[in-house]
């Protein structure tokens, strides 16, 4: 019976520049999938931050294929292992000291809702769809867009919600939209209480179909908490 090879265990066959060329490899995918992260958002992460998001993955990755796989040796693996949790420190100590930093990796809170309406910032970003933004209220207990004093979507992807703690009239989110699509109103032939299907802006004017915050001119029944209607 053949002994342990100790030497194709823990350094392999590479020459020892070899371990430069992994240093040079695994800056290069940590970076990669940094970047690739950010650009898909809080919410493909959950509650984890970027950073440790990334750490988790990295470090599986590292760790996996050299307990599984007999040509990969020990010692790359360590220094994999190394580089990355090194990389992830200078990173928690740049996010520490500086606000860019910060907000370059971990991006920053975006507000979503206010006063009944959804802010134009949101409508022209990607971050949320409107009916995401419609299920987390809904989740929350929100029946209808005028109940929300404010609603952002936090730096970790997850929606905080103040509601505003009086009847207000607004948006109809309940039923989902999926289920039971609200009417469309003619805006210039109603004198009724009308918010835009798009925003949320709600208003009795009839002087324009469009709407005066968003431009839209898809309109329906404001409703107010409680079931009633708002005209």
């Amino acid at each position: 019976m053949e002994g342990i090879d100790w030497q194709r265990m823990l350094i392999g066959d590479e020459p020892p520049i070899f371990f430069l060329e992994i240093i040079i490899r695994t800056a290069i995918i940590y970076a990669y999938t940094l970047f690739l992260l950010r650009w898909l958002g809080s919410r493909a992460i959950g509650q984890l931050s970027t950073v440790e998001f990334l750490l988790v993955i990295a470090l599986g990755s590292a760790v996996g294929d050299a307990m599984f796989y007999p040509d990969v040796p020990l010692l790359h693996c360590l220094l994999v292992v190394t580089a990355v949790v090194v990389a992830n420190k200078l990173i928690d100590l740049g996010i520490a000291r500086s606000k860019a930093i910060e907000h370059l990796i971990d991006g920053k809170a975006e507000q979503a809702v206010r006063d009944g309406v959804i802010c134009s910032s949101f409508l022209n970003s990607s971050s949320l769809g409107t009916s995401e933004l419609f299920q987390q209220l809904r989740e929350k207990g929100v029946r209808q867009l005028g109940e929300v004093e404010h609603a952002i979507i936090e730096a970790d992807g997850v929606l905080t919600v103040f509601e505003t703690g009086r009847a207000r009239p607004g948006l109809p989110i309940l039923p989902p939209w999926e289920i039971e699509r609200p009417k469309e109103v003619d805006r210039t032939s109603t004198k009724a209480l009308l918010s835009c299907m798009r925003c949320g802006y709600t208003s009795n004017e009839q002087s324009a179909a469009s709407c005066e915050h968003c431009g839209d001119d898809r309109w329906t029944m404001a409703t107010i908490t409680g079931g009633g209607n708002g005209d």
